[in-house]
């Protein structure tokens, strides 16, 4: 077994998601191969010094010219990879111990403004319009269901794909989805608004009532059916930006940051209070007030 491969298995043994693993396993490829170039050998764990750690990141901000983001999630990796070193007994001492991530202004995260939560739904909908076929109306309302959950949700991704339609609990005036698979493995309860409902009564009508997941899709598919929408539309969409939007659409209405905290699934108020942080759009709104 490879380093990598014992590596892999230690992060599953502490309970990191499927997308938090394969990210740091891509990460750690990268370095692996940059280690092997600048060092002429074979990447072990144990022959990890602060040094190349030190030239990894300067080689990440001069030749890659990496944003700042990028460059704190690739020595993420590189840490948690040393401190699994440490664990299995391979090295006494972290080489990254004093390693000082990069900073950068935080900005909000990107969300669509209103007009293009619009023209994004606007696109589903006129798929479904278009649609001269059973299968092709079946996909078009589909889509247009998902992206109208997402928007009013805000599930991550993985959540929404799965979603089975036992986990969906829906009446006149109100509904719910139960989300069984939230990060850390953690459960919650989503209310769904009026819009999400009358999306997902519209695609339970047209998938039939079969069990199994509510959208039949995988994570990359879903992926790309909001990017080909988006382009249609001409919006910059993925997951994420959904639910960051819906976050936004909340801290805009009023709502505090302990109930979309519970919302979102997340675990500390830290990670909620971004959508109170103006973003690059609501900084371009502030200085143009000062236009005559």
């Amino acid at each position: 077994m490879t380093d990598l491969q014992a590596f892999e298995a230690w992060l599953r043994e502490q309970d990191r998601s499927d997308v938090t693993v394969r990210g740091y396993l891509a990460d750690m490829s990268q370095f692996e191969r940059w280690f092997e170039q600048t060092n002429g050998r074979g990447l072990r764990v144990e022959d990890v010094t602060p040094a190349d750690v030190r030239e990894y990141r300067a080689w990440l901000q001069t030749v890659q010219k990496a944003s700042a983001a990028t460059i704190r999630r690739r020595l993420m990796a590189l840490r948690a990879y040393c401190r699994w070193g440490m664990a299995a007994g391979k090295i006494e001492r972290n080489p990254t111990a004093r390693l000082k991530m990069p900073r950068e202004e935080k900005l909000s995260p990107g969300w669509l403004e209103r007009s293009e939560q619009w023209r994004l739904v606007r696109e589903a909908e006129r798929g479904i319009q278009a649609a001269d076929t059973p299968a092709r109306r079946r996909l078009a309302v589909r889509d247009w269901a998902l992206v109208v959950f997402l928007l009013h949700t805000g599930l991550r991704v993985s959540e929404a794909c799965a979603v089975e339609v036992s986990d969906v609990q829906m009446g006149e005036r109100s509904g719910w989805v139960q989300v069984r698979s939230g990060k850390g493995a953690k459960a919650r309860k989503v209310p769904l608004n009026a819009e999400a409902r009358r999306a997902l009564k519209a695609w339970l009508e047209e998938r039939g009532g079969q069990p199994g997941r509510m959208f039949e899709m995988t994570v990359s598919g879903v992926q790309r059916r909001l990017a080909e929408m988006g382009r249609r539309a001409g919006v910059e969409v993925h997951p994420h930006t959904l639910r960051h939007t819906l976050a936004k659409n909340l801290v805009d209405a009023g709502v505090g940051l302990q109930e979309v905290a519970a919302l979102l699934g997340h675990s500390s108020l830290n990670a909620t209070r971004v959508y109170v942080t103006p973003g690059e759009r609501d900084l371009e709104r502030a200085l143009s007030r000062l236009e005559g």
